[in-house]
C-alpha cells in the first residue's frame, strides 16, 4: 500500500459487519464506526458483530460521545470489544458535535472530556475513581469480561491548539490535524471516477454528496440564518427547512441523513459541492492519498457514502494501491 495506512469509516446499522469483512478481505487496516444516537444504532453492538466475524482488521470508534453514556457503561463496552476482538480495538473520543447539535444541545466542553477519558482509563486499568463524587472501581468477576488492565488505546479527535494540548497529555493518538508527537489519523470522503467518467456526473454528485453537504447543515447548526444563507443555495435550502418544522425543532431536520443519505433538500445543493478532492481517476486519489502522508498524517479514514458502499470501497482501496 501507500505511505500511509488506508481505513475505512462506516455507520452502525445493518450491513455494517458485512461491510467490514469486505474492507478486510480488501485490505483496509481498520473500519472506524461512527456513534451518534439521534442517527444510528449502537455501535458497540455492530462492533460486536463484526469482532466475530473478522481476523485481521482493526476496529476503532469515530468517535464515542461520552454523555451518551455513563464513564462506567463506557468501561463495561470498551472491555467487551477489547475482549471479543482479542486486541485489535481501538476506542476514540469527541465532544459529541452532530450528535448534541441534532438534539438541540452544544458540544460539550473539552475539560469534561479530558475528566471522562481519565477516569475512563482508570477503570480500564483497573484503579478506583471518583464518579458523580463517589469511588467506583470495574467489579467484574474472572472471566466475565477482559482482565485489568485492558489494553486498548484511547485517542482523541480534538481540532484546534487546545485540543492538541489535552490529547498531548492524555491521548495515544488524535484524530485532526497532524499533531508533533501523537500519531494522527485523518478522515475524508471521495470517489474513484469510472473510466471517461466526468467528475461532475451524477453517480459522482450522488457517491460524495451526502458527506459534502455537511457545510450547509453545520452552519445552520452553528451559526444560524446568516451562517447558512452565505453558502451558494444556503437560502433555499433553510427555507425548505423551515417550513417542515417550528423553530424549536428545526434543530431534528438540519442533520436528517447526515453522511448517508440525502433528503430532497440536500440534493437539491449537489450542484454546489467540491467534487475535486479525493475525486478523480486511481493516479490521481493515489496521489492526493501520498500528499496527506507527507503532511505528517499516518491514517487515513476512508468514508464511503451513496448508493454503492461496496463499489467505492473496492475502487478506492486500489487507488491507494496504485
Amino acid at each position: 500500500m501507500g505511505t500511509v495506512e488506508l481505513s475505512c469509516g462506516l455507520p452502525p446499522g445493518p450491513d455494517f459487519a458485512e461491510l467490514a469483512v469486505l474492507a478486510e478481505e480488501l485490505g483496509y487496516s481498520r473500519v472506524w464506526i461512527y456513534d451518534s444516537a439521534p442517527l444510528w444504532e449502537d455501535p458497540f453492538v455492530h462492533l460486536a458483530l463484526a469482532a466475530r466475524r473478522t481476523t485481521r482488521i482493526g476496529l476503532a470508534t469515530a468517535v464515542l460521545i461520552p454523555q451518551q453514556r455513563s464513564v462506567m457503561a463506557m468501561a463495561s463496552a470498551v472491555a467487551t470489544i477489547a475482549r471479543l476482538s482479542d486486541g485489535r480495538f481501538r476506542a476514540c473520543f469527541g465532544t459529541g458535535f452532530t450528535a448534541r447539535l441534532a438534539m438541540g444541545q452544544r458540544p460539550m466542553r473539552l475539560d469534561a472530556l479530558g475528566t471522562y477519558v481519565t477516569a475512563l482509563r482508570g477503570l480500564l486499568a483497573g484503579r478506583t475513581v471518583t464518579v458523580d463524587g463517589r469511588p467506583a472501581r470495574m467489579l467484574h468477576a474472572d472471566g466475565l469480561t477482559a482482565a485489568r488492565p485492558v489494553q486498548v488505546p484511547l485517542w482523541l479527535s480534538a481540532f484546534g491548539p487546545r485540543g492538541a494540548a489535552l490529547a498531548e497529555s492524555m491521548a495515544d493518538g488524535i484524530v485532526g490535524p497532524p499533531h508533533a508527537t501523537l500519531p494522527t489519523a485523518t478522515i475524508v470522503s471521495g470517489t474513484v471516477l469510472d473510466s471517461g467518467e466526468d467528475p461532475g456526473s451524477p453517480r459522482v454528485r450522488e457517491a460524495v454528496g451526502p458527506w459534502r453537504v455537511v457545510d450547509w447543515h453545520n452552519a445552520y447548526a452553528m451559526g444560524g440564518t446568516e451562517a447558512v444563507d452565505a453558502l451558494p443555495g444556503g437560502k433555499e435550502w433553510r427555507a425548505a427547512v423551515e417550513e417542515l418544522a417550528p423553530e424549536d425543532e428545526r434543530h431534528l431536520l438540519a442533520f436528517e441523513g447526515h453522511v448517508t443519505h440525502l433528503p430532497e433538500r440536500d440534493r437539491r445543493l449537489l450542484d454546489h459541492i467540491d467534487v475535486t478532492t479525493m475525486v478523480g481517476d486511481a493516479k490521481c486519489v493515489g496521489d492526493q492519498l501520498d500528499r496527506l502522508g507527507d503532511l505528517g498524517f499516518r491514517e487515513v479514514v476512508y468514508t464511503p457514502s451513496g448508493p454503492d458502499v461496496r463499489r467505492e470501497l473496492r475502487a478506492f482501496v486500489s487507488a491507494h494501491r496504485t
